[in-house]
């Protein structure tokens, strides 16, 4: 059964830069996660942990190749490997677990549009950060992600990465944009995700769903990762709704649930 073969054996979600000793996992992963991928390992560790699914983690240095998409996160259950966060959430998904069944259609489909919201401004804003803000690419990208890597390898992945990336935001016609645009369209998101949130629990009332999880990966991202302009941090925490629901989400499904391999409640969130 998939409750089964999920909870005890075969599911491990892959978190890249990071390596397996226990004394210096943590550390590691904090140190060398480029913002995106934290983002989005994130939100995959909420979503299973929201459907109450346990899993291992496992860092590795070569995750990404290891990656049917090239990306992390991915899971392995039995003999499926997915990438990615929308795959991921899909394939649990067709196994039975949801987080969205109490909503009728025109809600459904109010909560797509909202992860799309998320993923076209905050994953595009975090990738144009870290990769085409000059600063940022020199004082924290290019050591994080090569700080695992022998040379002459870490400057050739550097540069094909970067130039993956900016090809990437081209075609969703963000390679023209400069970085006070990508402010502005953050706060313009969060604006719109701080509107629909309101006064409740979560984005649809008193129980999350995936749009609660997705958005808690980047915001949460966001808000513990240091950065030479903490100008996204600034923007987020002029949201207080956003703010609280990062809190409530780490405090229910993290803290209360300390026992794997990232102590998140042990990360600071930047003031």
């Amino acid at each position: 059964m998939w409750t089964k073969s999920l909870r005890y054996i075969d599911e491990f979600v892959y978190m890249g830069n990071c390596v397996l000793s226990s004394g210096i996992r943590r550390l590691l992963q904090v140190e060398q996660i480029l913002l995106p991928d934290n983002a989005a390992c994130l939100s995959v560790k909420a979503f299973l942990r929201m459907c109450d699914l346990s899993f291992q983690v496992e860092m590795r240095t070569n995750a990404e190749s290891m990656s049917p998409s090239g990306n992390v996160p991915f899971i392995r259950c039995g003999k499926f490997v997915v990438a990615d966060v929308e795959p991921i959430i899909n394939f649990v998904q067709t196994k039975g677990k949801s987080l969205s069944n109490h909503l009728d259609n025109a809600e459904k489909a109010d909560m797509k549009a909202y992860i799309s919201l998320v993923n076209i401004v905050l994953h595009n804003a975090e990738l144009y950060v870290s990769w085409c803000d000059k600063t940022t690419l020199q004082e924290v990208t290019k050591p994080r992600f090569s700080s695992s890597l022998p040379w002459p390898v870490n400057y050739f992945l550097v540069w094909q990465t970067k130039w993956q990336v900016q090809k990437k935001l081209k075609s969703a016609d963000w390679h023209n944009k400069s970085l006070e645009d990508v402010y502005e369209m953050v706060d313009n998101c969060c604006y719109a995700l701080s509107e629909r949130l309101g006064t409740q629990k979560y984005f649809f009332g008193d129980s999350p769903t995936e749009l609660d999880a997705v958005v808690f990966g980047h915001l949460f991202a966001i808000l513990t990762t240091p950065l030479p302009d903490n100008r996204l941090c600034s923007i987020l925490r002029e949201y207080q709704n956003l703010v609280d629901l990062c809190q409530r989400i780490d405090v229910n499904y993290f803290q209360k649930q300390a026992d794997d391999d990232i102590e998140i409640e042990n990360i600071e969130m930047i003031s």
